[in-house]
């Protein structure tokens, strides 16, 4: 939603997609609040036909930023096996059906950018991450190499690094309402504002293509 409401404030129209609609109503009361003309649409993006349907809908896409929150359960990293690292990509393949979709209209208007957001574990060994650690990476080079791959064309592709607990999110809910259980995440959360006006700032001025939240 930082991201929604960062770009829409630059003038962009917004199209919201999610795994759930549940929430889809206070999403577009919210950036209807801040002037922000807004859709929502319900879909797994790991369904394939169901997120080729939906970027139909849509229509044309000017930037898009990927998001995924892998929902597996973590399996130690010294017990992987081939089918297990092979599941831990299914979030890494609908970024991948995203970029075919969007860049041929990107590539031919010469404008465009696609950002994707990814975690820490992309960059330093989290062996706590186990088989998450492996997508990570791959999503990150991904980024990184479309950009290197497409910036002489107009487009720019970029990756948003997090190492921290998002405020305000879910996850930052469930631990800081059991302190006794999780402990204290002071000092290890990040304001969403801040990452989305890195994305914004990145999109915009086009000098780098990563930026590192490290809250660790």
């Amino acid at each position: 939603m930082s991201l929604a409401r960062r770009f829409g404030r630059e003038g962009f129209r917004v199209a919201l997609v999610s795994r759930g609609g549940a929430r889809h109503g206070g999403y577009l009361a919210d950036l209807a609040k801040n002037g922000v003309e807004a859709t929502a649409h319900t879909a797994d993006v790991t369904d394939a036909e169901r997120l080729a349907d939906v970027l139909a809908e849509i229509g044309d896409i000017e930037v898009a930023y990927y998001g995924p929150t892998p929902v597996q359960p973590i399996v130690p990293i010294t017990e992987v096996d081939v089918p297990i690292a092979r599941s831990a990509f299914d979030w890494v393949w609908p970024a991948v059906q995203v970029v075919h979709t969007v860049l041929p209209g990107m590539l031919a208007r010469g404008t465009g950018g696609l950002i994707f957001a990814g975690g820490l574990s992309a960059v330093r060994p989290m062996p706590a991450l186990g088989q998450l650690v492996l997508p990570t990476a791959a999503l990150r080079n991904y980024a990184l190499t479309l950009n290197a791959a497409l910036t002489d064309r107009g487009i720019y592709a970029g990756a948003l690094t997090i190492g921290g607990l998002i405020e305000r999110g879910d996850i930052h809910a469930m631990i800081t309402a059991d302190p006794a259980k999780y402990g204290t995440i002071a000092g290890h959360t990040l304001n969403p504002d801040h990452v989305a006006d890195a994305a914004w700032n990145m999109y915009q001025i086009r000098d780098r293509a990563e930026q590192v939240f490290d809250a660790f």
